[in-house]
């Protein structure tokens, strides 16, 4: 019912979702880029809906004041001290461990302003919990979102993140001056 009704949602909208996690995987990190704007998350979400995959996400623990901060949980909101937490992606990694399946969505630009490095959180993550990372994105000029593309992480970030960022040139964000790949 939720599915039918997001897909409803983002046709009316002219968005048009594809792709997915393959057969068999459980558990990946979801890079999501770009993200330039709050709309990323509305739109994000429902293409979660669509494409079936139960969505958990990163975000700032100051998003999690009442009454947001409940709501964000059930949408399956995870609060993250970026400040002071220097064990974040050691913590985080392990809920992998914990759970059978898990699909966490993090955003490696780490702030809708401009960013010229991605925060590398998202590898490091992957890496320590032995899971893919599967590439998703919203293309705000095409209008089409997802995810095309899974990898496994070498422990070469270099080389890891040279096919990472050749994916998400020529992918048009909502704010095209907050990207640094456009």
């Amino acid at each position: 019912m939720f599915r039918v009704l997001a897909g409803w949602i983002l046709g009316l909208a002219g968005w048009e979702i594809s792709g997915t996690v393959p057969e068999g995987v459980e558990k990946c990190v979801v890079v999501v880029a770009p993200h330039t704007s709050n709309w990323d998350f509305v739109i994000g979400r429902l293409a979660y809906t669509v494409l079936g995959l139960p969505a958990r996400f990163l975000i700032k623990k100051e998003w999690f004041f009442f009454p947001l901060g409940p709501l964000l949980k059930s949408l399956g909101g995870i609060p993250v001290d970026r400040k002071s937490d220097r064990h974040a992606a050691e913590k985080i990694s392990a809920l992998f461990a914990r759970r059978k399946r898990l699909f966490l969505t993090i955003t490696p630009e780490g702030t809708r302003k401009y960013n010229a490095h991605w925060k590398r959180g998202f590898y490091t993550i992957a890496l320590r919990a032995k899971v893919p990372i599967a590439l998703g994105f919203l293309d705000y000029r095409e209008k089409k979102g997802g995810i095309r593309m899974i990898i496994y992480p070498t422990g070469n970030f270099r080389e890891d993140f040279r096919i990472i960022e050749d994916f998400y040139r020529g992918i048009h964000a909502r704010h095209p001056k907050k990207f640094n790949l456009s």
